[in-house]
């Protein structure tokens, strides 16, 4: 599926174009200062510049904001939410939306609803039959899970867009369905060539991934099991995981573009290319932890490598086939284009109206949903009751803050991907920030991943919310003393809805849970009882999420200076190449990373010394006005020269050279490094060996220096062209403005008596 790699470099990517020189561009910069300055001076004539006074700055409204948390009232909307599944693109999933829509239309905030028509997928039929060495009778094997009425509304267990399909085959173990997996049984003479694989979930790799190899390998079909603890086979008997197996993020009908309501879009047909190679080439299905046992348990053959022998099944089987046990599966599903539906609570900026800050959650679910995602669509309703009693209280953000619910985010991120396409240009110019909730509460232990340079903004909001697990101390206390490896994790893998506003747009990013699992993760038990018996009992875990979801938004809507830290971004960068020097082999230099990451570290320097000085000054006026909002774009717009126009090779969807997913590997930075580093070499021969890895090395120094150039780019964006002279220019300009001010009052301060006198006559 990877395309094959340039055979040269393209250029590198400049401040200036061929057809733009440096002169040109200080004048179009000095034009949009003028015409910055008029504006702000003539809109605010009859009224002196805003105050930079913050929320952050008036501990009342922080406090109103903190005080006013109910988990009576998140527990509420938990509870409406989850009365019903509401997989999407039904109608129990409209009226979630609906719900959603009518709260936030009750607080008088600002709402619409986006639609969309995007491809879904359906089940229609499955079924899974053993034929063991010990039965002459086929055995059905249940896919669903125990107590489930047919008038429940739960969706049978599936994967969302496998094809559908009957395979007859002998039943082979392959454990995670990694590479080194099949190496492993491939070493133990093992042919799983026309065998129906049994996978367990994990081990890095997605439902894709592992149906994708599966295929590679001549596995005929695929079936896939969580393995669950003791205590959750106690409580939830055969709980079976549901989930999507397409490739990559959006609907895959318009890639890259918003596929709008109506007709007047391009869609591509199911037949072509960029559509097909979305989808596996062979069924799969999901089963239960139990079922799985009951196969595994009868296998016969080679005995289970070593290295595989963890998790709670191992005890009951230590062979991994093939059979003798025979598998019989079908599956047959519908994709069908279907509305989904955004909701949106809009609350606009009092001074900078068209900068954005965005929070996030998704609200369709597989089955009712309790803690995936609805736990965070309550905190989301919450905050956005909280913000509404801060702005009855008088306040109003300088920045528009947008509250957004998405659809289809179950099916592979469509709901806030199509919306991100939809709106590039703006989100690209204007986005501050995305901050995601999915799951907001699974169990105990605050989590966070963020881009580096809002890593000191999240600790800060850990330190005001209370821990809910001990009442007398910050979350940040416990959280700190609680986690092990870093404190705050990266956003390389593409499990939530951050994905593309960070890998496609570039926007920085947050997502924040409590818990690191579940065993009713994607099953029937996902469900408000679950999370009133051991998720959640009290939901003060509910209230701390909102806390920190909700403050963040207020600090990027409200502090003057955006609380962006760059030598954070630099050090985190430099911690990467590091790990990576130790991984290199051959001719392969990392200079050019190294480089550039000095060039970013001394633009993050000199922001921090002007970001110092502007929050010393205590001038007002509109030229301090200008020169933070100058400074502000900067700093938001850096994180979009990690964007590379070709994107990530294979998947070019995925811009982002520092973030982003990558095929082969567990590296979780450097996406495109990672493929050229652990991409499978197919060779035996000697000479031909020596070749390839020649070539490869090249393709490795080539993708390093494509990283450079991108840091280089967020480095570019931190400074400024003529920034000093600028300044001047710009006072000198305002000095201007405001006598040419004075001589137009007193023009007209001669004649209106006697116009009032005209006017008055008539």
């Amino acid at each position: 599926m990877a395309q094959s790699l340039y055979t040269s470099l393209p250029k590198s990517t400049t401040i200036f174009t061929s057809s733009t020189s440096p002169s040109c561009t200080l004048i179009f910069i000095l034009t949009l200062c003028i015409i910055s300055l008029y504006t702000l001076h003539y809109h605010n004539q009859q009224t002196p510049p805003p105050s930079p006074s913050t929320t952050a700055q008036h501990p009342p409204l922080i406090s109103t904001f903190l005080n006013s948390a109910s988990n009576y009232t998140i527990s509420n909307y938990l509870r409406h939410l989850t009365l019903h599944p509401h997989l999407a693109g039904t109608s129990p999933s409209s009226a979630a939306a609906d719900y959603v829509k009518t709260n936030f239309e009750s607080l008088h905030l600002q709402t619409h609803v986006t639609n969309y028509s995007v491809l879904l997928s359906y089940h229609l039929h499955s079924s899974l039959t053993a034929h063991f060495s010990n039965s002459s009778t086929a055995v059905p094997l249940p896919l669903t899970e125990p107590g489930l009425g047919s008038d429940s509304g739960v969706v049978k267990p599936y994967h969302a867009y496998s094809p559908s399909g009957s395979a007859y085959g002998k039943a082979v173990y392959v454990h995670h369905g990694r590479e080194e997996d099949y190496r492993a049984l491939a070493s133990a003479g093992v042919d799983v060539k026309g065998c129906v694989a049994v996978a367990k979930r994990g081990g890095g790799m997605s439902r894709n991934a592992v149906v994708v190899k599966a295929a590679e390998k001549g596995v005929v079909a695929v079936v896939m099991y969580t393995e669950n603890n003791d205590r959750a086979r106690t409580y939830y008997g055969g709980g079976v995981e549901r989930g999507t197996v397409l490739d990559g993020v959006g609907d895959p009908l318009t890639p890259g573009w918003g596929a709008s309501i109506n007709g007047d879009v391009e869609r591509l047909g199911m037949e072509d290319d960029e559509v097909l190679k979305r989808f596996p080439m062979v069924a799969s299905m999901p089963i239960s932890a139990e079922t799985a046992e009951l196969i595994l348990g009868s296998l016969e053959g080679a005995r289970v490598p070593h290295w595989w022998r963890d998790g709670d099944l191992f005890g009951n089987f230590n062979r991994v086939g093939p059979g003798p046990t025979f598998l019989n599966f079908t599956y047959q599903g519908e994709n069908k284009v279907a509305t989904i539906q955004n909701v949106f609570a809009v609350i606009k900026g009092s001074e900078e109206a068209d900068r954005f800050v965005v929070l996030g959650n998704h609200r369709d679910a597989w089955t009712y949903g309790a803690v995936d995602p609805n736990s965070g669509t309550a905190a989301l309703i919450d905050i956005a009751r909280r913000y509404s009693l801060m702005m009855r209280l008088g306040w109003n953000p300088q920045k528009t803050i947008y509250l957004c619910s998405w659809d289809a985010e179950e099916f592979g991120m469509i709901g806030s991907t199509e919306w991100v396409e939809q709106n590039l240009v703006n989100l690209g110019s204007k986005a501050v920030a995305y901050i995601n909730v999915d799951c907001a509460v699974q169990g105990p232990g605050f989590f966070a991943a963020a881009t580096p340079q809002l890593d000191d903004i999240l600790v800060e909001v850990t330190k005001k919310v209370t821990d809910p697990d001990s009442l007398d101390s910050k979350l940040f206390e416990k959280w700190r003393t609680s986690t092990d490896g870093p404190l705050i994790q990266r956003l390389s893998d593409v499990f939530s809805d951050f994905a593309p506003f960070l890998h496609h747009a570039g926007v920085p990013s947050i997502d924040l849970y409590y818990g690191k699992d579940f065993p009713v993760y994607h099953t029937a038990f996902d469900s408000y009882e679950w999370m009133v018996k051991y998720g959640d009992p009290f939901f003060h875990r509910h209230v701390a999420v909102a806390g920190v979801w909700g403050l963040l938004g207020i600090h990027l809507a409200d502090d003057p200076i955006l609380p962006f830290n760059y030598l954070s971004y630099a050090a985190q960068l430099q911690n990467y190449t590091h790990s990576l020097s130790k991984l290199l082999e051959g001719d392969v230099s990392l200079h050019p990373i190294t480089s550039a990451i000095q060039e970013l570290e001394d633009a993050a320097k000199q922001v921090e010394e002007e970001m110092k000085k502007l929050r010393e000054e205590e001038s007002e006026g509109h030229v301090i006005v200008l020169r933070r909002r100058m400074l502000n774009d900067r700093l938001m717009l850096a994180e979009r020269g990690f964007l590379d126009t070709e994107g990530i090779r294979g998947r070019q969807w995925f811009k982002h050279l520092v973030y982003g997913p990558a095929s082969e590997s567990k590296l979780g930075f450097f996406p495109g490094v990672a493929d050229a580093m652990y991409g499978s070499s197919t060779s035996t021969s000697r000479g031909v060996k020596e070749e390839e890895a020649k070539k490869k090395q090249g393709m490795i120094q080539h993708e390093i220096w494509r990283v450079a150039r991108a840091i280089q780019r967020a480095a570019s964006a931190l400074k400024v062209v003529y920034f000093h002279w600028l300044l001047k220019c710009v006072t000198i300009l305002h000095q201007i403005l405001i006598q040419h001010s004075k001589r137009i009052r007193c023009h007209h301060q001669q004649k209106p008596r006697k116009m009032i006198k005209r006017i008055s006559l008539k």
